[in-house]
């Protein structure tokens, strides 16, 4: 059973929990939910890249989505999206429909990120088999653009024939470029027919300028009030000049200790009391000195 919710706000590229013998952990996810959306996230994206989504297998990830469908019976206006995208067509598709039975509310997909050099073509006709095959006629389905990680990145053409050809069901885009001048384009071309949401956090404020509906980002595991300032204001037509600088330089600090998931589950611990949960290889944990480290950049930002 679906919702039929508007996707818009802030919402947390959430961490995923798990135990010391790298096992999900149900009451930590449980745990992180109830923090997140105490601290003003509209909603989560689960097992994204922050998520350590391609580190899970098909049934943890259908796991995760059980839990979540758990949580939302007592937080109703909490909204759920789940990234589904693997190299494999058949998994994604088997993922995706996991995640509408769920009564999630959308899927957000990387495109098949092995082969590197296929067209846009290829690109669509891929597409085209996960949403006809696994988005019911209300869903929510996102494509996830972050060739950076990827290597494999979706065009403004792209864009335009997915949502052309499953105006119901393509509902937008996660633009984790960072790029400026696409953000842009995004809404010059889309305007508010294409639900756009940021993954940068210098960018939220501009992406909103140029239409986009909200962002979804790593640093709302630790920085969501100061996005949601971000947000209110800009639905009120406040400056939102204050909060974006401190945001930008809280990114500024995180980017230092890249990859994400170890330093925000690391944060999470030191800053606010969470368990320290690990990360799962080829990750490794943050070790104690840069930890320190980190806090101190983040402690002196205020």
């Amino acid at each position: 059973m679906l919702t039929s919710k508007i996707l818009s706000g802030v919402f947390a590229a959430a961490v995923t929990p798990i135990t010391e013998n790298q096992s999900l952990d149900p009451a930590g996810l449980t745990e992180l939910l109830e923090f997140l959306a105490n601290r003003g996230c509209h909603g989560a994206l689960l097992m994204g890249t922050t998520g350590e989504g391609p580190s899970f297998s098909p049934e943890e990830r259908s796991e995760i989505c059980q839990q979540a469908a758990a949580f939302r019976s007592t937080h109703p206006e909490f909204a759920f999206l789940v990234g589904t995208g693997t190299p494999s067509l058949s998994e994604t598709i088997a993922l995706t429909k996991v995640s509408f039975d769920a009564g999630l509310d959308g899927v957000v997909v990387l495109p098949p990120y092995y082969y590197k050099k296929v067209n846009e073509q290829g690109l669509f006709d891929w597409y085209s088999q996960v949403i006809r095959k696994a988005v019911p006629g209300d869903g929510k389905f996102f494509g996830y653009h972050i060739p950076a990680v990827s290597g494999v990145g979706l065009s403004l053409d792209l864009i335009a024939r997915l949502l052309d050809a499953f105006p119901g069901q393509f509902a937008g885009l996660k633009d984790s470029t960072g790029d400026p001048d696409f953000a842009r384009a995004l809404g010059a071309r889309f305007g508010r027919d294409l639900i756009v949401f940021t993954g940068n956090d210098s960018l939220f404020s501009l992406a909103l300028e140029n239409h986009a509906s909200g962002c979804i980002t790593a640093l709302a595991n630790l920085y969501s009030p100061v996005l949601r300032q971000i947000w209110d204001a800009f639905q009120t037509r406040q400056s939102t000049q204050a909060f974006q600088d401190r945001i930008a330089a809280e990114r500024t600090v995180s980017d230092r200790y890249a990859p994400a998931p170890a330093l925000l589950k690391m944060m999470l611990h030191k800053s606010h009391g969470l368990p320290a949960w690990p990360v799962r290889p080829p990750l490794t944990a943050l070790s104690l000195d840069l930890a320190e480290q980190a806090l101190a950049e983040f402690s002196h930002l205020g």
